[in-house]
Formats: structure tokens, C-alpha cells, sequence
């Protein structure tokens, strides 16, 4: 393994060979989020009500050990052995940083990433560092630990010098490793979302994330000249009209191309969501999407870094997910994207592998997964909830007694279920999920966790037959 490089629209070894990234985001571990991990809401909410439920020494075991299982040395191993040639490790920077202590650096969090650094080194993985939820957050939904769907991080200096200054401290600690594919600084940026809020007519605030990544580029520039680093789009990665042209050397440019063959209902090849799904239209959605249209115009590589199907719908559906995904990866291998899949491990919903169904840890939080699905607050996964309904019917009612003709009567009330059910209901949830395991010591929450550990996980072998039928391309 080498240091990668960008050469014109291929990202090349050090002997100039063309090296073709495939692989998967370890979501749910250093950045953890409900529909992954089965608990409700946010993860700085929920240390906090485990740390008040369990008592803090116990609570932070409770989380070592979870994340211990999470992510080892076994699950590199099995990821190479599907022919992934990379990782992306989804981070949360308060594993790196405290905000009542800012710019002073947690040692534990870098001591965790380092060891997976390593193993990824022992299997010949390359890793892709992706800052996933940063100080401020930068957008408003849960997979940047966000609880208030407020996006400070683009209207508050102080947060942006702490990022800035966290890039530069990874990029001491990582300048010349090799095993590091590269930096991605920030996952699914939204920059113009007042109060967690937009439209189809959302237009980003390009000078802002312009002078955040030119500020950015050139900070980790000045301590690591060579690294590749990665920049996404705004509104989700999913627009780049109004991105700078490339302006430093060694930049890949990614794309999140979630699509509804993905996720249906329906069959694919077949009807979903009142459009007919095929090859052909996965062709077309990828040609059309602002991320290929602007890595072909600047003839720059393109990353899909984020992408997949939901396996937790009616079982009869299952093929027709992993058909759609096999099309999906068969576009980009032909147009020369490279890729990862979210995501690696999961309690059921769309990972390589997932824990058990009967484990003792899905045992032990059944009533809260319950109550989740109900209430509808793992808002991405819950769009027939019961609660839901409710919300619908309050939304009208808000609507009439305000009288504005120009509320979005279709956001309002999915804006509405976030923050009362994916916010608030779900805060309430927390304390709950935590008495699960109140009582337990710390042998027993040994075992508990060790339900995420690979040994005792469940492969979802369709998933990984297609991977492996990819990873066997050439390059």
C-alpha cells in the first residue's frame, strides 16, 4: 500500500497503477444513530441519560464495550475477504473533543481509531477518515448528533475554527500513513436550513461552504501536502452547481445517490413510486445526478460514498432490493465511480451483517424497538407509523389557524413529525432505553454487547454475494 494520488479522473497508487475504491461506511460505531444501534434519538442525549440511569463509569463501559464489539479486527478481515479495497470511518468529533474543553484533543478517541487503522493496514484496507457529525452540527438530522435541527456550524466562527483546527490535528497524526485513502471532511453538508427547514426550491448557500472548504483544504495542506481529500455537496451531497471548480491538487469529489429502487415498495424491474424502475433509469438517475455531472465537467474523480437499499420491508421484496442494488454498483463500475456502501453492520435494516434477530440485546430492548416503530422516531425508517398519522392531522390544523397560503403544506408536517417525535418523543425515550439495562454488571452488559461482535452476527449473504461479484472486477 501507498499513498494515494489523484491523476487526472483516477486515483493511482504510488507506482501511477489505478487503484478503484469499493467498500462500505462502518456506520454506528465512532458516529452512532438509532436505526443502526436500536436505541432512540441522538448519542450525546443518549450517554447522557445512560450516564444519569447507570452511573457514569458504568455507562461508559456500557459504550467501550459496544463500540469494542462494533468494530474489530474479525470484521476487517470478513470486509477484505468480500474484496472491498477500502473503509470509510464514519467519525463524531466529540470522540476527539470536548465542547466545555475545545481545542484540546481526547487521546481515547484517537487511540480507537488508530487500532482499526491498523488492523485495516494487517488486510490491506485503505480507510477514508470522514467527519460525520461536526462542532455546530452541519446539517439538521440525526447522523450529525443533532437534537435541535439547528445548523449553527455555518453561522458561528468559533465553530468553524474548531473543525478547522480538528482537521489539522488528524492530519498531524496521519501525514504519510498509507493505509489512509484520504480525508473527508464533511459528510452531507446543509448550508440554508433555518431551523432545520427547506424545500424543493432549497438553494444552498454557496459562498459559505465555498470558503469553509477552500479554509479547510488549505489548513490540512499546509501540514499534509499529499493525503487525498474528499469533498461532498450540499443539501445531503446531493448539489454541486455552484462548487468552486477544483482548486488544489489531490481533490475526489462525493456524491450520495440514495435512489427509490433502493428502498421501494414495489418490484424492481417494476412500478415504484409512480415511475418505472430499471437499468435504464439507474443510468439515467446516476448521469443526471449534479455529483456526476460536475466530476465529468472538471474531469476529477468521483466518489458515490454514500448509497444502498433497506432490507427491513416485506421479505418478499428482498431480491428486488438486492436487484436494484446490483444495477446500481453495475453504473458506477461502468462509469468509473468509485464507491461505498452504507453500511457495514446493523440490527436488520440494510448492512452487510446484522446482529442476530434473537440475540440477547434485541431481547433485552424489544419494547423500546416497539415503541420506536410506533411512534415513528427513527423519522428516515418511519413513515407508516401510527404517530405519524397524528402528526399529519395537527400539521392541517396548524396550517388553518395561521392562515399563510404560503406554508409547504407537504414539508410542514414531515418538519413537524422531526421535531416532535424524532426530537422531543425521542428524548423521552432515552431514560427508557437506558432502565433496560440498569441492574446489569458489568459482566452482564459484557455479554449483552458481545451480540454485536462477529462471531455473532448474521451475514446477509444475498447482500454480500453481490459486493463480492463487484469486488472481483478489475480496476
Amino acid at each position: 500500500m501507498g499513498i494515494l494520488q489523484v491523476k487526472s479522473n483516477q486515483i493511482v497508487d504510488s507506482q501511477g497503477h489505478p487503484v478503484h475504491l469499493r467498500g462500505v461506511c462502518v456506520g454506528g460505531w465512532m458516529n452512532m444513530e438509532h436505526f443502526i444501534d436500536g436505541y432512540p434519538g441522538d448519542e450525546h442525549g443518549l450517554r447522557a441519560a445512560m450516564a444519569q440511569v447507570l452511573g457514569p463509569g458504568k455507562a461508559q463501559f456500557f459504550f467501550d464495550r459496544l463500540l469494542d464489539y462494533f468494530f474489530a479486527e474479525e470484521d476487517v478481515a470478513f470486509i477484505r475477504s468480500c474484496g472491498a479495497t477500502v473503509v470509510r470511518l464514519p467519525l463524531n468529533y466529540r470522540h476527539f473533543e470536548r465542547d466545555d474543553e475545545p481545542f484540546r484533543y481526547l487521546e481515547s478517541g484517537f487511540a480507537r481509531l488508530d487500532r482499526a487503522i491498523g488492523w485495516c493496514a494487517r488486510h490491506g484496507l485503505y480507510v477514508i477518515l470522514d467527519l460525520h457529525a461536526v462542532q455546530g452540527w452541519q446539517n439538521p438530522d440525526w447522523h450529525c448528533d443533532n437534537s435541535s435541527r439547528h445548523t449553527f456550524f455555518w453561522q458561528h466562527k468559533q465553530f468553524q475554527d474548531r473543525f478547522v483546527a480538528l482537521w489539522e490535528e488528524f492530519a498531524r497524526r496521519y501525514k504519510g500513513n498509507p493505509t489512509v485513502a484520504g480525508y473527508n471532511v464533511m459528510n452531507e453538508p446543509v448550508t440554508n436550513a433555518p431551523h432545520g427547514r427547506f424545500s424543493d426550491a432549497y438553494t444552498p448557500d454557496w459562498d459559505a461552504i465555498n470558503r469553509v472548504y477552500r479554509r479547510v483544504v488549505n489548513a490540512i495542506r499546509a501540514i499534509d501536502p499529499d493525503h487525498i481529500i474528499f469533498l461532498e455537496g450540499d443539501l445531503f451531497s446531493s448539489r454541486f452547481v455552484g462548487l468552486d471548480a477544483p482548486f488544489a491538487e489531490n481533490l475526489v469529489y462525493s456524491s450520495h445517490n440514495y435512489n427509490a429502487a433502493g428502498f421501494g415498495p414495489g418490484p424492481y424491474p417494476g412500478e415504484i413510486g409512480g415511475e418505472h424502475w430499471d437499468r435504464q433509469k439507474q443510468v439515467q438517475v446516476f448521469l443526471e445526478h449534479e455529483g456526476t455531472r460536475f466530476a465529468q465537467k472538471h474531469n476529477v474523480p468521483l466518489w458515490v460514498g454514500e448509497f444502498g437499499a433497506g432490507f427491513n420491508g416485506p421479505p418478499k421484496e428482498i431480491p428486488d432490493r438486492l436487484r436494484a442494488l446490483d444495477d446500481q454498483i453495475d453504473v458506477f463500475e461502468e462509469h468509473g465511480a468509485h464507491w461505498t456502501t452504507w453500511t457495514y453492520k446493523d440490527i436488520g435494516v440494510m448492512g452487510w451483517v446484522e446482529v442476530a434477530p434473537d440475540c440477547e440485546y434485541m431481547q433485552v430492548i424489544a419494547p423500546i424497538l416497539k415503541a420506536k416503530r410506533r411512534l415513528g422516531v427513527d423519522f428516515w425508517m418511519s413513515s407508516n407509523a401510527p404517530a405519524l398519522r397524528m402528526v399529519r392531522e395537527l400539521a392541517r390544523y396548524v396550517e388553518r389557524e395561521i392562515g399563510d397560503p404560503d406554508i409547504d403544506s407537504q414539508a410542514n408536517p414531515r418538519y413537524l413529525g422531526q421535531a416532535a417525535l424524532s426530537c422531543y418523543v425521542a428524548s423521552l425515550m432515552q431514560p427508557a432505553y437506558a432502565k433496560r439495562f440498569k441492574g446489569m454488571s458489568e459482566a452482564d452488559l459484557d455479554r449483552v454487547l458481545r451480540s454485536f461482535a462477529f462471531e455473532n452476527c448474521r451475514v446477509r449473504q444475498g447482500l454480500v454475494d453481490v459486493i463480492r461479484k463487484h469486488g472481483a472486477r478489475p480496476a
